[in-house]
């Protein structure tokens, strides 16, 4: 089942505890999954950014996204292929068609 909700990352809570107001910036490093702190002295800590390497956290808009970019761009591109087939049927349908078949096509009721 797919729920959307925020993933709750620890690594910055971590690093809070460990160093408190010494911690200039954090930026999260999502290949490594971890969060990076640089601190007042010019060092650099990291903490894990799970609780547990094989938890299985909920999926967010996000990590869908990131996942499914190639199968989403493909249904995007297949979409605006078959936009424009049509587009091109209806344009050249209406400039090549005998005008009674026209008037037939749009005077036919659906029911």
């Amino acid at each position: 089942m797919l729920t959307l909700q925020r993933r709750q990352l620890v690594g910055h809570d971590i690093l809070l505890a460990r160093h408190g107001n010494h911690i200039c910036s954090m930026r999260v490093d999502r290949g490594n999954g971890t969060v990076v702190a640089l601190l007042d002295d010019g060092s650099v800590d990291s903490a894990p950014n799970l609780i547990a390497p094989g938890l299985d956290m909920p999926a967010t808009v996000a990590s869908v996204l990131r996942e499914d970019w190639k199968l989403l761009t493909a249904l995007g591109s297949a979409g605006a292929v078959l936009g424009g087939l049509m587009i091109a049927a209806a344009v050249s349908l209406g400039t090549m068609a005998d005008p009674t078949t026209i008037e037939m096509l749009t005077a036919y009721s659906t029911f």
